[in-house]
């Protein structure tokens, strides 16, 4: 009497460490695969990916389009946030593992598997992502990762591996960039990049957009109205979540807008070096940042800092599914209440510069801040202010000046 096999989903790519793992979990493990993309836009036909799924030995493969809950449950808090990890990353990879996980487990739970595979490498971030979603939102799921356990040692290992059993894969071992793409970002690891002295190649990276050297001699200006911090027109008009990000994409991308090459602190200790075009996302960053200057009172602007820093982490950590980040994101949703209004950003080769801010919500004050004659301010109450607010500098000094007299005695 045969028994059943039990079932495996495994978050696939295509790529070339997902379109191994297949043939090697059947191999190692006896399962029956069952693989899942998740659409977060990575500019790709997805489509093809069923037949080189089943080609290579899964039962079914699903295609999930993710995008716009990509953007409104992800991207904008994190946005609104105004998140950047140590003081760079625009966190285009840490924000899109969460919500795929979180697809993994509701097919999962859907096909009565009994436990979720990646493809993150034992050296990286996005392990802990994958896992701490799927402990959060179904703890008793058996995780496997090949990479922690299996005998592939590098990249052309994998290679090697794939070759030997006739897999496609998308790689070569001259050109063996560790890239991801999606909606907001495409990163770049490996290769000549792991020397941090060795300036990218960016005319043989990227992808999203051009150099700055490459980009034209005018620059352009564009318009972002945000309503309670969340974009909504380019220009004065109106687009959806996904079309927006595909409009500043293209508009910050021709201009070189949006290279970030860094070498940050993974969660597992070691330090990694990396690029990333972001070119939409650093136009909405900073668009949302002026706006923020103008709309929020200086205390809230100076504590949200603090906020956006430890948030980032939050999200580098793989801890969207957490009540801390769930405790933040309510902070940072009754700041930008009143962060509604457009400002005007002008591009010009890999430059992001403001030129321009207005709202209703508006806290400058031009007849306060005015260097002209005016009615509403007391310059005099500076006196006052200054000796209240250096109080304690002076009386400090007062006693340091009486231990010294003291001392020459």
């Amino acid at each position: 009497m045969s028994t059943q096999k039990e079932k495996v989903l495994l978050a696939y790519s295509g790529g070339l460490d997902t379109s191994i793992i297949i043939p090697w979990l059947k191999e190692n493990y006896g399962y029956e695969v069952i693989a899942m993309a998740g659409d977060v836009g990575q500019g790709e036909e997805l489509e093809p990916l069923h037949e080189k799924a089943i080609k290579t030995g899964a039962s079914k493969l699903y295609i999930e389009n993710l995008q716009e809950e990509f953007i409104t449950d992800f991207i904008y808090p994190t946005l609104k946030a105004n998140a950047v990890y140590e003081g760079k990353y625009l966190l285009g990879t840490s924000f899109a593992r969460p919500i795929i996980a979180k697809r993994m487990v509701e097919i999962a739970l859907k096909e009565g598997c009994t436990a979720i595979c990646h493809g993150a490498t034992g050296k990286g971030n996005d392990q802990v992502r994958f896992e701490l979603t799927v402990k959060a939102l179904a703890p008793h799921l058996k995780i496997i990762a090949p990479w922690r356990i299996w005998d592939i040692k590098s990249r052309e290992d994998a290679i090697d591996y794939a070759e030997a059993r006739n897999i496609p894969i998308p790689v070569t071992k001259k050109d063996n960039y560790s890239m991801d793409r999606n909606l907001w970002h495409l990163s770049h690891e490996g290769s000549d990049l792991e020397d941090p002295w060795n300036e990218p190649q960016y005319d043989k990276l990227l992808k999203l957009m051009v150099s700055p050297e490459k980009a034209p001699d005018a620059p352009t200006y564009v318009e972002i109205y945000f309503e309670q911090g969340i974009p909504k027109k380019v220009n004065g008009v109106e687009y959806s979540p996904i079309e927006l990000m595909d409009v500043l994409n293209k508009l910050a991308g021709a201009n070189g807008v949006g290279i970030i090459d860094m070498v940050e602190n993974r969660l597992v200790g070691m330090k990694s070096r990396g690029v990333y075009e972001t070119p939409g996302g650093t136009v909405l960053y900073a668009a949302h940042r002026e706006l923020e200057l103008l709309c929020l009172d200086r205390d809230t602007l100076h504590y949200k800092d603090i906020v956006a820093q430890r948030f980032a982490e939050l999200v580098y950590f793989g801890q969207w599914y957490t009540p801390l980040r769930e405790s933040l994101s309510a902070f940072v949703d009754k700041t930008q209440e009143t962060v509604t209004g457009t400002v005007r950003m002008k591009l010009y080769k890999g430059n992001c510069m403001p030129a321009g801010a207005k709202s209703e919500y508006s806290l400058y004050s031009e007849a306060i801040a005015t260097f002209s004659k005016d009615e509403v301010y007391n310059q005099k109450d500076a006196e006052g202010f200054i000796n209240l607010f250096g109080l304690p500098l002076k009386v400090r000094a007062q006693m340091l000046q009486n231990l010294q007299n003291k001392e020459q005695k």
